[in-house]
């Protein structure tokens, strides 16, 4: 009796193969229909542009600590070291990109498409002039009419200012759209970041990819140097007080010795003696603050950071997706391997 039920269970695939091979017009039906459809879902499909540039950052912090840290990552370990004073290192590179402020200061990159008739700002470029699949329309359409139905009133700040504490509804859209578009990612072994771009125009891709990297440059540089430029403005402010104060004691001393030349007087040379010490003291914290001030300067500029430049912005030439071959070739052998399940579902499920 179990032998009879183990001979039952046993599929013939050989059987399957020949009833695959009688109902061979049906693939031919199934890949036609199925060539047709994905050609005419995935061609109105706008294509994207992906340009990428990557930089290598100097490395701030104790030499020996670094050291460390290089030689973990060598043998894949992450030491944890962020540099000894940095609080935003290359591991928060990525986190950065997702804050508003950077985002939002994305908006006014100037863009131009590669035929020259688009010329305007980022913001306007999403907002206005992005290709959509026109079969996607009445879904849109139905979308959108349903959001207006739920939407409250408009929120914003007002004017043609963007506020990034007080983002409207569309502010948002171009935000996360943004936010998809660029990307960024860290390589924990060497640090070496990379700046991903997308846009449906290849000279766009390549422009946005440009002015973010500009645009990290900038905000890692006033991070690095904030507290030391603020020392510097510190010392800025003493210095032109000092200045100030021993300019207007040379001339009192001055105005003093010029109207009591002759004067042979103790008090008057008394008084001649104590401008002079004045001038003298004067002279010495201006001289004292402007060394501060000088070290000071040098001091930002050793708190420059870095960047290599290991791959810069080049304006692609192929679309990087949709990959339509791809994507028509990945449906058909879908829909082959359900077909040759559902032909014989009958067999396999003991039915026959």
């Amino acid at each position: 009796m179990e032998q009879n039920n183990n001979q039952q269970q046993v599929i013939d695939l050989a059987k399957i193969a020949k009833t695959l091979w009688q109902k061979r017009r049906t693939f031919y039906k199934v890949w036609a229909v199925t060539f047709v459809l994905s050609c005419i879902w995935i061609f109105p499909q706008p294509r994207y542009y992906t340009c990428e540039v990557k930089l290598a950052p100097e490395m701030s912090g104790d030499q020996s600590v670094n050291g460390l840290a290089n030689i973990a990552s060598a043998f894949g370990i992450n030491a944890g070291v962020n540099g000894g004073y940095d609080a935003i290192y290359p591991e928060l590179y990525p986190e950065l990109f997702e804050s508003p402020e950077f985002t939002f200061g994305l908006f006014d990159i100037r863009v131009k498409t590669l035929d020259g008739e688009i010329n305007t700002d980022y913001y306007t470029y999403l907002d206005k002039h992005q290709e959509k699949n026109i079969l996607t329309y009445p879904f849109r359409k139905a979308i959108g009419w349903v959001k207006k139905l739920f939407s409250s009133a408009p929120r914003g700040g007002g004017g043609n200012e963007h506020n990034s504490f007080f983002m409207s509804e569309k502010e948002q859209a171009i935000m996360a759209q943004i936010q998809g578009n660029v990307v960024c990612s860290i390589d924990k072994k060497t640090n070496v970041i990379t700046l991903s771009t997308q846009d449906q125009d290849a000279l766009i891709a390549a422009t946005l990819a440009d002015s973010v990297r500009i645009r990290l440059q900038d905000f890692i540089i006033m991070y690095r140097t904030k507290k030391a430029r603020q020392d510097m403005e510190y010392y800025q402010a003493l210095t032109d007080s000092a200045r100030t104060e021993y300019r207007l004691a040379q001339i009192e001393y001055s105005r003093y010795c010029d109207t009591h030349r002759s004067a042979s007087l103790q008090t008057t040379l008394s008084e001649r003696d104590r401008l002079e010490n004045e001038l003298s003291i004067k002279l010495g914290t201006y001289q004292t603050v402007m060394a501060q001030l000088q070290a000071m300067k040098a001091k930002v500029q050793e708190r420059m950071p870095a960047f290599t430049t290991l791959q810069s912005a080049t304006v692609p030439i192929k679309p990087s997706k949709p990959k339509r071959m791809f994507f028509v070739l990945g449906m058909l052998i879908i829909v082959t391997l359900g077909t040759c399940i559902w032909i014989p579902r009958n067999y396999i499920l003991g039915k026959e």
